[in-house]
């Protein structure tokens, strides 16, 4: 089930305090200095986190390319805009509360570390007791750990299916399961614009991690490049595939660094009808390639407007665990815009407790920032 309510300028916000993405903002709680709330996603584009400490290669020089000078009247705004889900297949957020969260993933009930849940949990420990799968060891964002089956040793993955669409969950070593179940909402809107066009959209998904947004906009009929610069990540996203018996599908996999590829697409006046991109705060390519999200976000913008076709229907960005106002991004996302028309929504992604049986509706749980250009 996804919901999506907004309300527009100088409406009353929707949201409320403690959400994860305003935590900085003025008359919120101040976040811990070393740590941000939301763990950062291994295995993006800039390759694997390794367990052990290995010397960083140096930067691989950037090709120069200026930001463009945009002109014309900025899109349209909706903000804020909070993008609700109560889960989706075999998803949902059971119950959350003490800093973890209690979720639902096909037969197994998990529990995992959530700095955002600062309340009580609503239902009894002996629930929360009987989870399948703890992840204990260091709760930072980079820090490694280990799974705790308290009922019996489960494999390494296991099927699970969102929107129609197989794929393996997985125990990592940095307590994800190899799916970002908040981003079904932008998953559900890409795979009714591919539904609803009367041709194949091409689809570029950037940071496509196991590519489960790649197969969902596949599945509905679209012409998908996949790009992330883990090998690991592009492997599983082929087992993905596999899993579901979508080999024909029209995907291409990239294993490349983004910011690359997306120079090289420009250059080549190769263009696509939805982009959606998904970085990391920081990290690094597999050829000592940096990226800080807050000093290459504008340029990675930019190109992305430049090879959006002249029929494009969104650009989509969501940020993690970066200490900022969704304002931050909404207002690049308008400058980037500029002159293009249509309009700009921004705000969070949010996921609504469920309960034991996947429809019983609770506390909202705050997971990220977007902003979204759509042509109308």
């Amino acid at each position: 089930m996804v919901k999506h309510r907004e309300s527009r300028s100088g409406q009353k916000a929707a949201g409320g305090p403690g959400a994860k993405p305003r935590r900085d903002m003025p008359g919120k709680l101040p976040a811990k200095p070393a740590r941000d709330s939301r763990p950062a996603k291994p295995s993006r584009d800039l390759g694997e986190r390794v367990a052990e400490p290995r010397t960083a290669a140096p930067a691989a020089a950037t090709p120069e390319r200026p930001l463009i000078a945009r002109t014309g009247e900025r899109p349209t705004e909706r903000v804020p805009v909070i993008l609700e889900s109560l889960g989706a297949g075999d998803f949902h957020l059971i119950d959350s509360g003490n800093g973890l969260k209690l979720e639902q993933y096909g037969p197994y009930r998990v529990v995992r570390p959530e700095a955002q849940a600062l309340w009580p949990p609503s239902l009894a420990s002996h629930v929360w007791d009987k989870a399948d799968a703890v992840f204990t060891g260091d709760t930072d964002e980079d820090g490694m750990g280990r799974w705790r089956f308290p009922r019996e040793a489960l494999g390494e993955t296991w099927p699970l299916q969102l929107l129609g669409v197989d794929f393996l969950g997985r125990f990592t070593a940095f307590r994800h399961v190899g799916v970002f179940p908040e981003q079904i909402v932008h998953w559900a809107w890409m795979k009714e614009q591919a539904e609803a066009a009367k041709r194949p959209l091409k689809v570029l998904n950037l940071f496509g991690y196991t590519g489960v947004a790649s197969l969902v906009a596949a599945a509905a009929g679209a012409e998908v490049t996949h790009v992330d610069a883990s090998k690991k990540a592009i492997g599983w996203a082929r087992e993905n595939q596999a899993l579901g018996r979508m080999e024909k599908l029209p995907i291409r996999w990239i294993c490349e660094d983004a910011m690359k590829f997306i120079l090289r697409e420009e250059r080549r006046g190769n263009k696509y009808d939805i982009i959606l991109t998904d970085p990391p705060k920081f990290g690094r390519g597999p050829n000592g390639e940096v990226w800080h999200l807050f000093e290459h976000l504008p340029l990675m913008l930019d190109i992305c407007r430049e090879i959006l076709s002249p029929k494009a229907l969104g650009l989509v960005l969501t940020a993690y665990s970066i200490r900022a106002s969704f304002y931050s991004i909404h207002e690049l996302m308008r400058e980037t815009m500029r002159g293009a028309g249509g309009a700009v929504e921004s705000g969070e992604l949010v996921i609504r407790e469920a309960g034991l049986d996947g429809r019983t509706p609770g506390r909202a749980l705050s997971t990220s920032l977007f902003s979204r250009w759509v042509p109308k």
